[in-house]
């Protein structure tokens, strides 16, 4: 089985679903997970010394908060729009539709410069419909007959790591902030709260058709469950 992001230029080829299983952990047991994966897996190239780095999201939702309930409802099927970049360097952000399809995830990506996402940040969205990027030019339908628009800002620190066998990501959440009071996806000093239990992370595990036994092991926990934790619904009580 192919795995296809559709990352280089946003165009709406057939998805390809990997198997997502995620978990909430303590910090503690983050710690332990990270030292165990780090002398097995490679690190993602966004890492910083520490090898983490910082996530930004700017994520859309309609006026009754379609993709919100969905979440909370476990709906089988649904999607999210949102506008994301890395360590707050605009020299490289992307529009992400997220998929879900009966526990199945996919994702579809388009790069979107600086001044674009400021435009669209103001309303100013018809240079979507001209896109050469399919996904563009799908987002200016779905904001105009949707009518999506900008919700919450979520914050947080990744560590992640790769396999190639299985195509396996493995990420570690942590410090999951929200906005308060701005959506201003370029302000260095977005008023943030924390969202989430501080003493808690995320553990994402991502693959295409197995996930290796040694990494199983590497990630196993004793007081661990899979759960439908959300960092976007849990920073949507702030806006």
């Amino acid at each position: 089985m192919a795995h296809q992001h559709g990352k280089r230029n946003g165009q709406m080829g057939e998805l390809i679903y990997r198997s997502e299983l995620k978990h909430v952990i303590s910090c503690a047991d983050g710690l332990v997970i990270k030292s165990r994966l780090a002398h097995a897996l490679r690190r993602d190239a966004h890492a910083d010394s520490d090898g983490s780095y910082h996530v930004r999201s700017l994520y859309f939702d309609t006026p009754d908060n379609r993709a919100y309930h969905d979440k909370l409802d476990g709906v089988p099927m649904r999607e999210k729009f949102r506008i994301r970049f890395y360590n707050l360097d605009p020299r490289f952000i992307r529009l992400e539709k997220k998929i879900k399809r009966y526990g199945g995830g996919a994702k579809l990506m388009a790069r979107l410069s600086e001044a674009q996402t400021r435009q669209i940040m103001d309303g100013e969205i018809g240079f979507l419909r001209e896109s050469e990027q399919a996904l563009l030019r799908e987002f200016y339908v779905r904001m105009k007959a949707d009518r999506l628009q900008p919700r919450t800002i979520v914050d947080y620190r990744r560590t992640a790591y790769l396999c190639a066998a299985g195509n396996v990501r493995v990420t570690v959440d942590s410090d999951i902030r929200a906005s308060i009071s701005s959506l201003d996806l370029f302000d260095p000093d977005l008023p943030t709260a924390s969202a989430f239990d501080p003493n808690k992370c995320i553990l994402e595990v991502k693959f295409d058709e197995f996930l290796p036994a040694y990494i199983q092991e590497l990630i196993q926990l004793n007081n661990c469950s899979a759960t439908a934790a959300s960092k976007y619904t849990a920073c949507r009580i702030y806006m």
